[in-house]
């Protein structure tokens, strides 16, 4: 074996020996055998796989094009199959193209296939075609590099900046008036509880896999699917867009009572505040425009504005009040402005616990803003949990400190007039909590006139602070940078939700720009919507409206959680373990509870979005497979009722008529397809069977069987599709009988085409098809043969190849007849996207007629089968004729026997005709037709010398001897008797169903075939033969 070539003299013992690509001077790259100096491992016998390595060997074009060699370390069974690597399993990152795994015919391939693969994988400038070789990124021009930030940029201190929003610098206080201390811990707790549990929900979604951009969107519809995925898109990305107005509005209320304090007036109270909020959200749009990078930073602004703010607040609870402070209510910590603001104190029609609930709750909505630009993080799954939860922890201790502090500080009621102060001990008539403190705020209290207190007084934490602008300037960040979050969070779901295009005229929407894919129009339709509602400058109702928005996504992050963890799939495997799926649930209950307990009729009206948005996407079916829960629950579901199903006994009242249909690949056969579907579509099981010749196996696309699938969806066809690869179509179909189905999800009824060309076809076909039918009764199983006047089969339009137990055998082909294996394939593939074909079982079927021929009593499957087909819509005003024999002395009685069978049935099958001329001879003309037709097939003895009678039919057992024709030539003219009396009454029928004939052992197949033939010959509309298995199929017990 040869050595490692190299340039250099030898290897070190500790150097691993590679197999190296190179491109210089001497030639095109080589293959070098990867063997081991035999000197050089002398003390270990352990051979280490080699490395190959992939190299440019120009390094200032390496430097340019930014390659780097690639490392591929092969296991120890194969050069070429590789030791596990990321590159293989990297096909969902972003820009980032998956390195295939060389397939197992490569694997199985001889030695020296595998070096001359090997070798063939180079190319001349070096660079390798190997599973993986080569890199996609010398293969891209250098891109700048987008702007990634961690968990505390990145999430925690934009989650505390939307937290920290208007709510608390201009509600809290007027919240704790209302529910006093204790109910707005409760107020707040709550909300933290409903926070924090869908926060766990988020960190173990946002752990299980790569959660590029999209935030919510992204998490619930790869969860849920895009069926739920796709409506809390939109809500969520309107209420980003809504909570950006509701914060923008809080800045504008700040800034208007800033002028009306210097008597600054543009046009009126509420007008101003539209002004400056629109002059506010344009601002803002700007700085998005400006890029993630410009964002981050005033984001850090803020954040530095607000916690400035904070310690000017708390310093200033601690400063003695001046008078005028004392005037206004503050009286900095004393225990009886505590113990009387602890308990509720409702005003106004807002005055209720759910109604401050639904106030207060927007401000914890915050949470979600670094998950939803989760595309903009370095690491998704360690920083949105880290983040989120340490902003959920540092937000709440803020919100319960101030809550505390401006509760035990300020009394309810003030009138800010330095007069109300009391002089001496007089405090006859006083009224509230400040005449223990030297003031007399009785007219205001009882005129309920007070300008000032927690109950009045909206700026009441600047009053309390120790420098009133610093908590102006905080109001200012806390609500700008809640804006701005809002305003960039939206357009990024949105421009999620466009991508995966599942509503129409969205599109325009998805495109990005930048090195950071910044949606700059979908800010603009963010920026519209948030302009709407600034128009309308009425905080209150937009919080509430909102308060139902982002519940709802909640609500269903939740129950992603919940729903992932109880199918039990293998796919769910968060690294975050510190959630349950239990308190998933109860995360999703209750916030679909608290909706309705908010605004009732927000919450239909919430819902009644997010079912027309789920009807739509539900409807429209959009071709995506994402791996959803929803799929590994269905998978549950079915697996679990399978196998409950398979402990319960058969009864005739449940029977199904469960088909096996041997179509073939079924683009090619659509009336059978149609035929079947139209009694078994949300009835029964149907399993489309197509048994594929061994010498075609290598003609067909390995993509066929997801072709086909994709047709009988295309079509509406509920079927399921099983190609089975055998010598003959006798083998194929016994193996189907015996193999098709689960537990009690098995075919009981085989379902062919009728063999139209039998005549021509080669005797070997013909007693393959027809042993098909006997294997198929020994199986216990019923049958049906649908006959078309046209035959079944178009395959001839598409020139492919088709089953040879169905069409002529190459020995009655034409010679310039071509299938080259390619053109097969292509073809194939070229018909699945071909428009459908239309069939007559696709047609209304107008007021025509369904003949029912019920020979011989089945068990009832002749009578149920076009019972089904009248429960269709385009065969309900079909009316069903039922033909029976009988003699002329006794048919009146025999068909009132049969219409009370027929009623106690419960079928609406009331023209029944009785046959009495059934058993005479067929016309002579008819007749001699029959026997031309077996002439070919007749075992002619006398002519045959020097052979013996044996011999011939064990040459030939398709034949039929003279002996055997006079034997069943009674049966023989009761079956062209038959067809004169079909064709005489069912030309105009829609259907005719006619039981099937029951082949005896000793009869000759071409006899049976040319029965077959006869029977159903002469008629324009499709023919079923039909026979049940001899057990019941229906009862008229109900029991």
């Amino acid at each position: 074996m040869g050595q490692l070539a190299s340039k250099r003299d030898g290897l070190d013992l500790g150097v691993i020996p590679r197999v190296r690509f190179s491109t210089n001077e001497d030639g095109p790259p080589r293959y070098s055998p990867h063997q081991f100096d035999g000197s050089s491992q002398r003390n270990d016998s352990l051979q280490i796989p080699p490395t190959i390595v992939v190299s440019d060997m120009d390094p200032s074009a390496s430097e340019l094009r930014g390659s780097r060699a690639e490392l591929r370390r092969s296991s120890l069974y194969s050069t070429l199959d590789l030791v596990p690597q990321l590159e293989n399993y990297a096909s969902t990152l972003p820009r980032r193209l998956s390195r295939p795994r060389p397939s197992l015919v490569a694997l199985r391939s001889a030695f020296e296939e595998e070096q001359a693969g090997v070798e063939a994988t180079t190319t001349d400038s070096g660079v390798s075609s190997l599973p993986g070789g080569g890199n996609e990124e010398s293969q891209t021009p250098q891109e700048s590099v987008p702007v990634r930030f961690g968990w505390v940029l990145g999430v925690m201190v934009r989650c505390m900046l939307n937290i920290w929003g208007v709510i608390l610098f201009l509600r809290l206080s007027w919240i704790t008036s209302q529910a006093g201390i204790l109910l707005t811990w409760v107020i707040t707790l709550m909300s933290v509880l409903v926070t924090s549990v869908t926060a766990l929900s988020i960190s173990a979604i946002a752990t299980n896999g790569r959660v590029i951009s999209g935030g919510a969107y992204f998490m619930i519809s790869r969860s849920l699917g895009p069926e739920i995925g796709g409506p809390i898109g939109m809500v969520f990305s309107f209420a980003n867009a809504c909570a950006c107005a509701l914060n923008t509005l809080g800045f504008a209320e700040v800034v208007r009572d800033l002028m009306l304090e210097f008597d600054v007036v543009m046009v009126d109270a509420v007008n101003d505040v539209r002004i400056v909020g629109v002059i506010t959200v344009t601002i803002l749009l700007l700085i998005s425009f400006a890029g993630m990078e410009w964002e981050s930073k005033a984001q850090i602004l803020f954040f530095v504005v607000l916690l400035v703010s904070f310690a000017n607040y708390f310093v200033g609870t601690f400063i003695p009040p001046s008078i005028e402070k004392q005037a206004q209510g503050i009286f900095s910590y004393r225990s009886d402005i505590f113990i009387s603001n602890l308990k509720p104190d409702w005003r106004g029609p807002e005055g209720n616990f759910f109604q401050m609930f639904a106030i207060f709750f927007p401000s914890t909505i915050g949470i979600l803003s670094g998950a939803n630009i989760s595309g903009d993080l370095k690491d998704p799954a360690t920083a949105i949990p880290k983040g989120t939860l340490m902003a959920i922890f540092w937000t709440t201790v803020s919100y319960l400190i101030i809550t505390v502090t401006v509760g035990a500080c300020v009394v309810r009621d003030a009138s800010g007039n330095i007069s109300d102060i009391i002089t001496g001990n007089v405090t006859d008539g006083c009224v509230g909590l400040g005449c223990n403190m030297g003031w007399n705020f009785t007219d205001c209290i009882e005129s309920q006139s007070c300008k000032y207190g927690l109950a009045n007084n909206l700026q009441v934490l600047g009053q309390v602070s120790g420098f009133y602008y610093l908590i102006t300037a905080g109001v200012f960040a806390a609500s700008l940078s809640s804006a701005l979050g809002f305003l960039v969070s939206g357009p990024k779901v949105f421009q999620c939700l466009c991508k995966d295009n599942l509503y129409p005229y969205i599109g325009f929407f998805a495109k990005g720009y930048g090195k950071n894919n910044e949606p700059i129009r979908a800010y603009l339709l963010c920026y519209v919507i948030a302009l709407a509602f600034i128009l309308i400058a009425e905080l209150n109702t937009i919080a509430a409206l909102i308060s139902n928005f982002f519940l709802c996504s909640y609500g269903l992050i939740n129950f992603s959680c919940f729903h992932a963890s109880i199918t039990n799939s293998p796919g769910w495997r968060p690294s975050f373990h510190y959630y349950s799926k239990w308190t998933a649930l109860f995360g999703a209950v209750i916030s679909i509870v608290l909706m309705f307990l908010f605004t009732w009729w927000a919450a239909l009206a919430t819902f009644c979005i997010i079912f027309f948005l789920f009807g739509y996407v539900n409807y429209n079916k959009p071709k995506v497979n994402w791996g959803s829960s929803v799929q590994a629950g269905t998978y549950n579901m079915a697996l679990s009722y399978s196998v409950s199903l398979s402990g319960v006994d058969d009864h005739v009242k449940n029977f199904r008529p469960q088909c096996l249909v041997l179509t073939g690949p079924p683009n090619q056969r659509p009336a059978l397809v149609d035929f079947v579907g139209s009694f078994t579509k949300h009835i029964s099981l149907m399993i489309c069977g197509d048994i594929v010749m061994e010498q075609d196996r290598q003609a067909r696309p390995q993509e066929g069987t997801d072709w086909l699938v994709k047709w009988l969806n295309k079509r509406k066809v509920r079927s399921f599709y099983t190609p089975f690869t055998a010598d003959s179509l006798r083998v194929g179909a016994r193996h189907l009988l015996q193999a098709s189905g689960l537990g009690k999800l098995k075919p009981n009824t085989l379902v062919l085409g009728f063999k139209a060309n039998w005549r021509d076809s080669s005797p070997e076909s013909i007693e393959d098809y027809i042993n098909t039918i006997y294997d198929t009764f020994d199986s216990n199983y019923c049958l049906c043969i649908l006959r078309m006047m046209d035959g079944l089969d178009i395959s001839d339009l598409f020139d492919v190849e088709v089953n040879q137990g169905f069409e002529p055998d190459e020995s009655v082909e034409t010679d310039n007849q071509q299938s080259p294996e390619k053109e097969s394939a292509d073809n194939i593939s070229d018909n699945v996207d071909t428009d459908q074909i239309k069939t007559v079982f696709q047609n209304d079927q107008g007021k025509k007629t369904i003949d029912v021929y019920w020979i011989a009593d089945d068990g009832g499957l002749t009578l149920l089968v076009p019972y089904l087909l009248t429960r269709r819509k385009r065969w309900h005003r079909n009316k069903v004729r039922v033909f029976i024999v009988g003699d002329e002395q006794n048919m009146e009685e025999g068909r009132n026997e049969m219409i009370a069978l027929l009623k106690r049935f419960r079928l609406d099958f009331l023209n029944v005709t009785v046959m009495t001329d059934s058993e005479k001879r067929p016309n002579a003309k008819n007749l001699s037709r029959f026997v031309d037709s077996v002439a070919p097939f007749m075992l002619h003895e006398e002519h045959q010398e020097g052979v013996s009678s044996q011999e011939q039919r064990q040459s030939a057992p398709w034949k039929i001897s003279e002996k055997e024709f006079e034997a069943f030539k009674l049966k023989t003219e009761r079956k062209v008797r038959l067809n004169e009396i079909i064709r005489r009454n069912s030309q105009h029928a829609a259907l005719v169903l006619v039981s099937l004939p029951v082949p005896h052992s000793d009869c000759p197949s071409a006899l049976y075939m040319a029965w077959l033939d006869t029977l159903t010959c002469g008629l324009h509309c499709p023919v079923v033969l039909i026979r049940g298995n001899q057990q019941n199929v229906i009862t008229f017990y109900c029991q």
